[in-house]
């Protein structure tokens, strides 16, 4: 049985996303910015990275 909203109206789940805001926009630029920096530096860094969560002497 389909759902009804409170108008009457058939729900539909198939209905378009509304399109990113711009301020939501800069905000995921900024973000993809600074995973991309975090993803360059383990590529340089990978070994060191991963050596200072080695846990040592049972720590």
């Amino acid at each position: 049985m389909p759902q009804v909203n409170a108008s009457g109206q058939p729900y539909e789940d198939d209905a378009p996303e509304p399109a990113a805001a711009p301020a939501a926009q800069a905000s995921t630029d900024a973000l993809d910015d600074l995973l991309d920096e975090i993803d360059g530096s383990l590529q340089t860094n990978a070994e060191q990275f991963v050596r200072s969560f080695v846990q040592k002497g049972g720590e």
